[in-house]
């Protein structure tokens, strides 16, 4: 496996200072229920509370281990994806996670490592040994060491578009250039047609499915990485036009009225019930917005196009491995059997793919089922063309919530794009 070092210390500030102001320490109670002492609660954290499909797989698949196990009890605290980092943060901090979480690669994986909250589970993967290839795993592997599987790859900038609504302005197929892109959102605009549907209201939005992409099409995908090393920085010219693209935007009225007043999932069905020309997120998102639509055939789907003189590859998409499932270090023996039955259990095949059948792109290397929806290969050949990295799956989250506010300024007319740069660079170098 790949060793993941880089700017490690800077990552592991952010929960080192945490650990100094919080004392509490959860205790493992071990086993608990039945009269007879043998049933086993395991405490389990995700962000699987939305109405998308994937979410209802898991909840199911949950389920189901509890019907086949009845002395296991998987109790579930279901956080919304807009504060479970935050939450899982918190609880990492006091020492206090449950006993199964739901975690990410990177700048948020690095932190519980460093701080030997998540269990190795080495010697358990050769249950995934034959269908999951080491490019699936590196992101959840430190040192060698490997600490959560993953259940999806996701594709967080998706473009969905009404092909109707663009007809309607001259444009039979997706624009390929950003100047073509913002003449199409000019000519919405001036027919009446909402641009963009954007539910920001969480934040994430604008951050992981906008400027991932955005920033990548600029400055290249080695910009990232090259700010860990100190190679680089936001305040960088290419980093400040990717910013700018939400100005201009913005300045355009490209986006809904109450966009800050409206969350991910609203921004959805606003798109879907034809109030909008675009909805920009993640490739899950195709189980609402096509596979379980039956308007689904008048939606298209489309990257981010290309931009003049930028670095990145306009072929490209913003993807991430995600949704690991991984383990509390120091359980006792009970719940730990317990927990690996169920990460044995709910990790396998038969998951990927249900996964698969619903629409949902996955990392292992499984068989596509012959009832998979007549959407999938569309999406998996539109993200064929390589893979950007997502923002907050390399950035520190502190950074990141910098970010969010800034870009959240933004669309309200507050700031500039260099203000927003100059504080995230801040943001970070105070991390060192």
């Amino acid at each position: 496996m790949n060793k993941r070092n880089k700017g490690k210390k800077v990552l592991l500030l952010g929960l080192a200072a945490m650990l100094t102001l919080v004392t509490a320490c959860g205790k493992d109670t071990g086993a608990s229920g039945g009269a007879d002492g043998d049933q086993i609660t395991i405490n389990m954290m995700h962000p699987w509370t939305s109405p998308n499909v994937d979410n209802e797989v898991y909840k199911a698949r949950i389920a189901e281990f509890e019907k086949q196990h009845p002395n296991i009890v998987i109790k579930q605290d279901g956080v919304p994806a807009a504060q479970y980092k935050t939450k899982l943060r918190t609880l990492a901090a006091g020492n206090n996670l449950p006993d199964i979480n739901v975690v990410w690669p990177g700048a948020d994986l690095d932190p519980l490592v460093a701080g030997d909250l998540l269990q190795p589970i080495n010697e358990l993967m050769d249950n995934w040994s034959s269908i999951l290839p080491e490019g699936a795993l590196e992101g959840f592997n430190v040192d060698g060491q490997q600490y959560a599987i993953p259940t999806k790859q996701n594709f967080v900038d998706i473009i969905y578009y009404n092909k109707e609504m663009f007809a309607q302005v001259g444009y039979d197929e997706f624009p390929d250039t950003y100047d073509k892109f913002i003449d199409a959102v000019t000519k919405l605009k001036e027919a009446g047609i909402t641009p963009i549907s954007l539910g920001n209201k969480e934040q994430w939005p604008l951050q992981s499915s906008y400027i991932s992409i955005i920033g990548d099409r600029f400055t290249g995908s080695d910009f990232l990485t090259n700010v860990l090393e100190k190679k680089a920085k936001f305040t960088d010219p290419e980093f400040v036009k990717a910013l700018a693209v939400i100005e201009e935007l913005t300045q355009l009225g490209a986006f809904n009225t109450d966009a800050n007043n409206m969350d991910s999932v609203q921004a959805q069905d606003y798109f879907i019930q034809g109030k909008a020309a675009m909805h920009i997120s993640s490739a899950t998102v195709d189980g609402r917005v096509r596979i379980n639509n039956e308007e689904g055939d008048k939606f298209g789907i489309a990257l981010f196009p290309s931009v003049e003189g930028g670095k990145g590859d306009p072929a490209k998409s913003a993807g991430v491995v995600q949704y690991g499932i991984a383990m509390k270090s120091g359980l006792d023996e009970k719940k730990r059997e317990a927990a690996e039955e169920f990460l044995k259990f709910f990790v396998n095949e038969d998951l990927y793919k249900e996964l698969i059948r619903n629409g949902v792109v996955v990392p292992a290397k499984v068989e596509v089922p012959e009832d998979a929806s007549k959407y999938l290969k569309e999406m998996l050949e539109l993200t064929d063309g390589g893979t950007a990295p997502v923002f907050d799956s390399v950035i520190p989250t502190q950074v990141v919530d910098v970010l969010q506010n800034g870009l959240q300024a933004l669309t309200i007319g507050h700031g500039t794009p260099e203000d927003i740069a100059e504080e995230v660079q801040k943001a970070f170098d105070d991390m060192n």
